[in-house]
């Protein structure tokens, strides 16, 4: 199944089970990004948030014009934080960021429950790597990754070029079949 793609100087379309990765500076404009790639040929996306809380995922959504009713936000920060929660079908908590095994088995969860072109968006790599360690966030990408292919879908993962270094980048971007980066300036470039 083919998706397509409404990322500039990137291909139209790209094959079910592609993984995206988006490198971007720290102050970078991701949320056009983000919100562009949720917009086209999905019915249901799944955004696994480790920098921002579901309130705020919400509001970002609502502000980009996309079609909440698709949505199902992966809360891991409201819980450490001690914000009050409230549970519904479209948002779902683990404890925290660093509980990579509940963030890998929830997105599990949303891939099984859900028919049709399903997208999910990790944002962000760089919080689970912080929160956890490198390692880690490494394997739950890979982890990520792999369902994706096994459930046909497609997904967009951001990673701050100016947090990790260029060893790190490397090894994370070999994960990958396509990677758009993101400059300072809101251009990109795109390598599939």
């Amino acid at each position: 199944m083919d998706y397509e793609l409404a990322i500039e100087d990137a291909p139209e379309t790209i094959p079910g089970g592609t993984g995206i990765l988006l490198l971007h500076p720290s102050i970078g404009e991701t949320d056009r990004i983000d919100t562009d790639f949720f917009k086209v040929d999905t019915d249901h996306f799944l955004v696994v948030s480790t920098r921002t809380t579901a309130r705020e995922v919400e509001q970002k959504l609502e502000h980009y014009e996309v079609d909440e009713s698709s949505a199902t936000i992966l809360d891991t920060l409201s819980i450490e934080r001690g914000y009050s929660r409230r549970s519904s079908d479209n948002i779902h908590y683990v404890a925290s960021p660093d509980d990579l095994d509940a963030i890998v088995e929830k997105t599990r969860q949303f891939l099984e429950g859900h028919d049709g072109k399903l997208r999910l968006s990790v944002d962000s790599v760089t919080e689970m790597a912080y929160y956890a360690d490198e390692d880690g966030a490494f394997e739950a990408t890979k982890q990520i990754l792999e369902l994706l292919d096994e459930f046909d879908a497609v997904g967009l993962f951001h990673l701050s070029k100016e947090v990790h270094d260029q060893e790190t980048l490397d090894r994370f971007r070999e994960l990958f079949d396509g990677v758009v980066d993101l400059n300072e300036d809101g251009t990109v470039t795109t390598e599939f």
